[in-house]
């Protein structure tokens, strides 16, 4: 199997939070790093410098005798860029030099690292398996010249790591899947004096598996989500244990599932967006923000990202280079649910139809169109109207933020419903036990659903 675009969306796990804006070495938050998924050296974390050794995940396959699985550990290996200047005596570390131009500032880099566990049968790893995946330290020289002259250098380090990946298997509830676990570790031995002159802090950051991540795919058998996984299946997959990481589905290049174990918490099948241009790295990143906030830097500015990583070298001059159709469809993008429900807004009795915007109505202006009622509109769902009064069930969708998750499984009684000029229908309810419910009609401020995360309920039926 090949894992193309799947290795797209782990790219930008792997480096989510790698370098953020203004991508200077000078700026305060690209000075204390790194980003997710690291998995820090054993005692960093209870000294506070540093982060947890482990983490671990539970997936669920199906049981198929023979069936086998390919892993892929992927992390980033921290790299140190130390600038020197030649002098006649050898060579003296300094801050900054500029060559020829070119501005290079001492900084910590970092080298893409995956170590692939192929083949692995799924009956052999029953009592347990362990796997190796360390990487070796290492050293590179790149001279810097002037005019032919050589003026300076830049001297790369890495530091080796040790690590472990153990995979075990348990028998599911149901017979026909299996519980696979996967647990990875960072055995690295160091102490905080390793490096003369530098933090115990730093020294814990050169012994980390950085965006630690898992990419895996199976032959012979089929990964169950743990999100929107077949009935029979739930019973295992709500007992499934995750450690600092969360697995989703993916997508190999066949359209067949495979998963990623990620240390940023996704939906299945994630994608990059068409529109985006390239990594940002700017944790939760909103390209055309982002972009227009790189464009407004001052060319001094400028110089010192460059000098900072070439990354941020790359992300300046493709901003630079950016035409204006290409900075048009960073604008954003609406695309509808492959499962939309059984959700239309219908007229009930003597209340208004949904309005329809058209030249001959200012949509902008509401004191010119009287068509839309929010206190009297309906909408209706799974056959049942749904208005003002109505007692509906609240359930977020997956791809709700965080606020709306909380209020899972709560009741409400819906205040308005709303008809957007995209054709969206929104219901603003409040909370049926909310003591300051009487303030929300004052203040005209609610809590928003679609009409896909409600359920009506009864004049008098509790939640279930």
């Amino acid at each position: 199997m090949t894992l193309t675009a799947a290795r797209q969306v782990a790219d930008a796990v792997l480096y989510e939070g790698y370098l953020l804006y203004p991508y200077r070495a000078t700026s305060a938050k690209n000075q204390v790093r790194w980003q997710f998924g690291i998995l820090g050296p054993a005692g960093a974390a209870a000294a506070g410098v540093g982060e947890e050794p482990s983490m671990s995940a539970e997936v669920v396959v199906e049981s198929h005798p023979g069936a086998t699985i390919d892993m892929y550990v992927r992390f980033l290996q921290v790299q140190a860029r130390v600038v020197q200047r030649r002098t006649d005596d050898g060579w003296q570390a300094v801050d900054e030099l500029v060559v020829d131009g070119t501005r290079w500032i001492a900084f910590h880099e970092a080298v893409a690292r995956e170590i692939p566990l192929l083949d692995v049968r799924l009956d052999e790893v029953a009592e347990g398996k362990v796997f190796q995946v360390g990487v070796p330290s290492g050293e590179d020289i790149e001279e810097l010249r002037e005019d032919g002259r050589l003026v300076g250098r830049l001297v790369r380090s890495r530091w080796a790591l040790h690590g472990t990946l153990t995979v075990t298997s348990r028998p599911g509830r149901d017979p026909r899947v299996i519980l696979l676990g996967f647990r990875v570790d960072n055995r690295t031995t160091w102490a905080a004096g390793d490096v003369p002159g530098w933090t115990p802090r730093d020294v814990a950051a050169r012994y980390s598996f950085v965006g630690t991540h898992l990419l895996m795919s199976a032959a012979g058998t089929r990964f169950v989500s743990l999100l929107d996984g077949p009935a029979w299946a739930d019973a295992d997959t709500s007992t499934c244990a995750q450690h600092r990481c969360w697995p989703v589905m993916v997508a190999d290049d066949d359209g067949v599932d495979a998963v990623l174990v990620s240390p940023i918490v996704l939906g299945d099948y994630p994608t990059i967006a068409p529109e985006s241009a390239g990594d940002l790295f700017d944790a939760t990143e909103i390209d055309e923000i982002l972009t227009l906030r790189v464009m407004t830097m001052t060319e001094r500015e400028k110089a010192d990202a460059r000098g900072t990583d070439p990354r941020a070298a790359a992300i300046l001059a493709r901003c630079d280079a950016m035409s204006a159709d290409a900075m048009a469809r960073l604008h954003g993008a609406r695309r509808p649910s492959d499962d939309e429900p059984d959700v239309r807004a219908v007229p009930v009795e003597s209340l208004q139809t949904v309005p329809v915007y058209g030249d001959d109505v200012p949509w902008w202006d509401e004191g010119q169109d009287a068509r839309a009622e929010p206190e009297q509109d309906a909408v209706l769902v799974n056959g049942v109207p749904v208005a003002k009064g109505s007692r509906v069930l609240l359930r977020p969708s997956r791809r709700a933020d965080a606020q709306d998750l909380f209020l899972a499984g709560q009741t409400a009684v819906v205040s308005r419903v709303y008809f957007d000029v995209d054709g969206d229908t929104h219901v603003a309810v409040v909370l049926e036990d909310d003591p300051g419910s009487d303030l929300y009609d004052t203040t005209g401020r609610f809590y928003y659903f679609g009409p896909e995360e409600i359920e009506p309920l009864p004049a008098h039926q509790d939640a279930t």
